[in-house]
C-alpha cells in the first residue's frame, strides 16, 4: 500500500513539475516584446540555420524576384552560374505552384534563422535610394562637399573631423556640393544615391566609392545615449529632423563621432547596383552578413508591414528576396531591406528597426 502510495505521489509531483515548466515557458513567451513584430511560435532555436518547414502564405512578391533572378543573370554570369541550381529549382517550385512548406519537392531544404534571439526573430532594418539637390560648383547654399576616393595616398586617409576641416580641399576629389550636410551623411548611411543637378540633365548615379578605413559609430545609438531622442522613436526621419532643428556646429559635432567616411563614384545612365555589382530591385533584394548569408542567396522573409506613420500593427506578408548587398552595421541575423529610390521608400526605411522570421533556400 505505501508502495502505491509512494508511486501516485511520485506521479502527482511530476506532473506538477512538467505543468510548471510549461507554465513558465509560457509566461516567458507572453512577457516577450511584441511590438516590433516579434513572434516566439517556433520554440527556441539552437542553430543559427535550423531545418524547418514553414506553413506560410504564397510570397507577395514573385514577379519582381523573378526580375531580379533576371538581372543576376544578365549583370553578373559568374553569380548566376554558381546558385543557378538553386535559381532553377525555384523556378520550378513556383511553376508547381507549391507551398513553402515543399521546397523538399524541388530538392531545396529551408534552413530556418535563429534570429537575434533565438527565437526566430531576425532584426530587420530598411535601406533605400536618396535623390539629393546638388551642383557642380559650391554657392553659399550648396557649400558641403561630395568627394571620390583618393587613389594616390599611400597614408592612412583622414578621419571625418579632418575631412570636414578641409584635409581633402585642393585636390580636385569633389564630385558635386550639396546644400545638406546631413542629406550627405545619410547618403553615406545608405551607400549610394541619385543626384539631381537641377539643370535638366539626367540624374547622376553617385554609387560606393570606398571608405576612409576609419572605425563606425552609429549616429543613431549616440543621439539615444545622450538623450535627444528616445529609443523608441529613433528613426532616419527622426534624425533628419534632430538635425534640423539644431545648429551645424552641433550637427558637426555628433557627426564627427562616427570617425568613419564614405566615398562616392559618379555613374551615368546607372541601375542602383549594390556590393555584387547587380541592379537591386525594390522588395526583392536584402543586404546581408555574407560570413552567414553569402551573396547570391535566397531567402524567404517573413516581414512585418508598416503603416504611413510607421506603426506595426500585425500585418505581415511573405517575400523572395536575395542577397545582393552587404553593409558595415549588417551582422549576424540582421536583414537591411532594400525598398526603393526617393522620399516614399527613405520614409519607410527610416522606419524599420523590426523583426521578422527567414528561411535561407539551400539543398
Amino acid at each position: 500500500m505505501k508502495e502505491k502510495e509512494h508511486y501516485y505521489r511520485f506521479y502527482f509531483l511530476c506532473t506538477l513539475f512538467i505543468l510548471s515548466l510549461l507554465t513558465t515557458s509560457s509566461q516567458s513567451v507572453s512577457n516577450k516584446p511584441i511590438k516590433q513584430g516579434q513572434q516566439y511560435q517556433d520554440g527556441n532555436l539552437f542553430l543559427p540555420l535550423n531545418i524547418n518547414y514553414p506553413k506560410l502564405g504564397t510570397p507577395v512578391n514573385i514577379s519582381d524576384y523573378l526580375i531580379q533572378i533576371a538581372k543576376i543573370k544578365s549583370s553578373s554570369p559568374s553569380l548566376y552560374r554558381k546558385n543557378e541550381h538553386i535559381y532553377k529549382a525555384i523556378d520550378a517550385w513556383i511553376n508547381r505552384s507549391l507551398g513553402t512548406d515543399e521546397f523538399n519537392k524541388v530538392g531545396l531544404n529551408s534552413y530556418e534563422m535563429s534570429g537575434q534571439d533565438g527565437y526566430g526573430n531576425v532584426h530587420l532594418t530598411g535601406y533605400y535610394t536618396p535623390i539629393i539637390k546638388v551642383r557642380n560648383q559650391p554657392t553659399i547654399e550648396f557649400k558641403y562637399p561630395i568627394y571620390k576616393m583618393p587613389t594616390d595616398s599611400e597614408e592612412q586617409l583622414p578621419n571625418r573631423e579632418q575631412i570636414y576641416n578641409g584635409a581633402l580641399a585642393n585636390k580636385n576629389l569633389e564630385i558635386a556640393y550639396s546644400n545638406s550636410l546631413i542629406d550627405n551623411f545619410i547618403m553615406e548611411v545608405q551607400g549610394s544615391a541619385y543626384a539631381d543637378f537641377e539643370d535638366n540633365s539626367p540624374l547622376v548615379f553617385f554609387s560606393y566609392g570606398g571608405k576612409n578605413g576609419h572605425g563606425y559609430s552609429s549616429i543613431g545609438r549616440l543621439l539615444v545615449e545622450q538623450g535627444e531622442i528616445e529609443k523608441e522613436k529613433m528613426s532616419i526621419q527622426a534624425i533628419k529632423n534632430w538635425a534640423n532643428n539644431n545648429s551645424e556646429t552641433k550637427l558637426k559635432d555628433l557627426l564627427i563621432q562616427n570617425h568613419s567616411f564614405v566615398f562616392f563614384e559618379p555613374q551615368y545612365n546607372a541601375e542602383v547596383k549594390g556590393a555584387a555589382a547587380v541592379p537591386l530591385v525594390a522588395n526583392a533584394s536584402i543586404a546581408s552578413d555574407t560570413s552567414l548569408i553569402p551573396i547570391g542567396s535566397v531567402v524567404l522573409v517573413d516581414v512585418p508591414l508598416l503603416d504611413n506613420d510607421g506603426t506595426y500593427r500585425g500585418r505581415r506578408e511573405n517575400r523572395l528576396m536575395v542577397a545582393l548587398d552587404v553593409g558595415g552595421a549588417i551582422k549576424g541575423q540582421h536583414f537591411d531591406l532594400y525598398l526603393g529610390i526617393g522620399d516614399k521608400p527613405g520614409e519607410l526605411a527610416g522606419y524599420y528597426n523590426h523583426y521578422g522570421r527567414a528561411w535561407v533556400l539551400k539543398p
